[in-house]
């Protein structure tokens, strides 16, 4: 199911966009979970990636929909965002938020299809790149490629990554079993590795942008196999 943000101050347009979800989903069978909001303001506050597309008017009261778009890109860098406007020159400003689709009003079906069409192929595009972490504040969106290392602290889990480590909620077998597509290695029984950022090897330990984590003796030769594996299907 497509998760969908609508942020847009005029009622009627909700209620036509809501209209033409519905009759998305009778011709294409995408089903959509729909969440709206009136104002820029409030979306941002207390945003999590938790949108699949956003539709976003330009112009509501109290924050206008591109500084809403500003805030959600800077913990959001993957939602799709569909700007709604009834001035065709606020398109250009849409390259910095890395908008999907414009809308000009009166919303036309055709144009509202072909939009969201390009969100959902997007969205298809990045499937299995990009990973859900629950924790205590909420759900964040990171990109698979920046995960080091997944480590079991207590009943908890921290995700050691590019942006720093992430403590968040979850079993390890579960995220293992998420990431079952992806260049990922359970090395021990508190320990889930990225094949991407293993710089080389320390004893019994695989080295992590400086992290050693210990590849447990059963599971020595199974790892150097699948390091090397991964070595040959990326090249150098």
């Amino acid at each position: 199911m497509t998760r969908v943000a609508l942020v847009e101050d005029e009622q009627e347009v909700r209620r036509e966009i809501a209209k033409y979800l519905a009759r998305f989903t009778e011709e294409t069978g995408e089903r959509f979970a729909v969440r709206s909001f009136q104002d820029g303001r409030d979306i941002v506050d207390g945003y999590t990636p938790a949108y699949d597309v956003i539709f976003m008017d330009i112009q509501m009261k109290n924050m206008d929909g591109m500084t809403a778009a500003e805030r959600i890109r800077k913990v959001d860098p993957a939602v799709c965002i569909i700007f709604t406007t009834n001035l065709a020159s606020y398109a250009v400003r849409g390259y910095a938020v890395s908008a999907v689709g414009y809308l000009l009003k009166p919303i036309s079906y055709y144009a509202f299809s072909q939009s969201l069409q390009r969100a959902l192929e997007t969205i298809r595009r990045r499937t299995g790149h990009f990973l859900c972490i629950p924790g205590k504040s909420g759900m964040r969106r990171m990109d698979i490629t920046k995960i080091w290392f997944i480590e079991v602290s207590g009943r908890d889990l921290v995700y050691h990554t590019a942006e720093g480590d992430i403590p968040a909620t979850g079993r390890l077998k579960d995220v293992e079993s998420s990431l079952q597509e992806e260049s990922f290695f359970r090395c021990n029984k508190g320990y889930l590795l990225n094949l991407e950022h293993v710089d080389g090897m320390v004893q019994e330990d695989a080295l992590v942008h400086g992290f050693r984590v210990q590849i447990s003796r059963s599971k020595k030769k199974a790892f150097l196999e699948a390091l090397n594996r991964y070595s040959i299907e990326v090249g150098p």
